[in-house]
């Protein structure tokens, strides 16, 4: 069974008893949380489509931790001018485990 659900503004195909990298969430490692923006569910061949979302389905999942993601570099440049300019970022990331889908 998998669920096609929103979770902090991006949608996501998610399936139980698996873990997943999302924009950071509110809450602590250990923490249970609940997303009822489902969109989509399948279950063995049974597809369900929400108009938007499907009210009665429901995704549960547990906080493993917080992370920060891999380096980007980003460098500008103007030839000739003496212009360069050189930045990074590293984008916060949570982990969780999808517990349960109903609906």
């Amino acid at each position: 069974m998998f669920a096609i659900v929103e979770i902090a503004g991006n949608q996501m195909k998610v399936e139980s008893d698996k873990e997943y990298f999302v924009n950071r969430l509110q809450g602590a490692a250990g923490d249970s949380l609940s997303f009822d923006n489902v969109l989509l569910t399948d279950n063995d061949g049974k597809t369900a489509v929400g108009a938007p979302s499907i009210s009665s389905a429901k995704v549960n999942a547990t906080i493993i931790e917080h992370v920060k993601g891999d380096k980007v570099i980003v460098f500008k440049k103007k030839r000739r001018k003496g212009y360069r300019v050189k930045n990074g970022h590293r984008q916060h990331f949570t982990k969780i485990k999808i517990d349960s889908i109903v609906g």
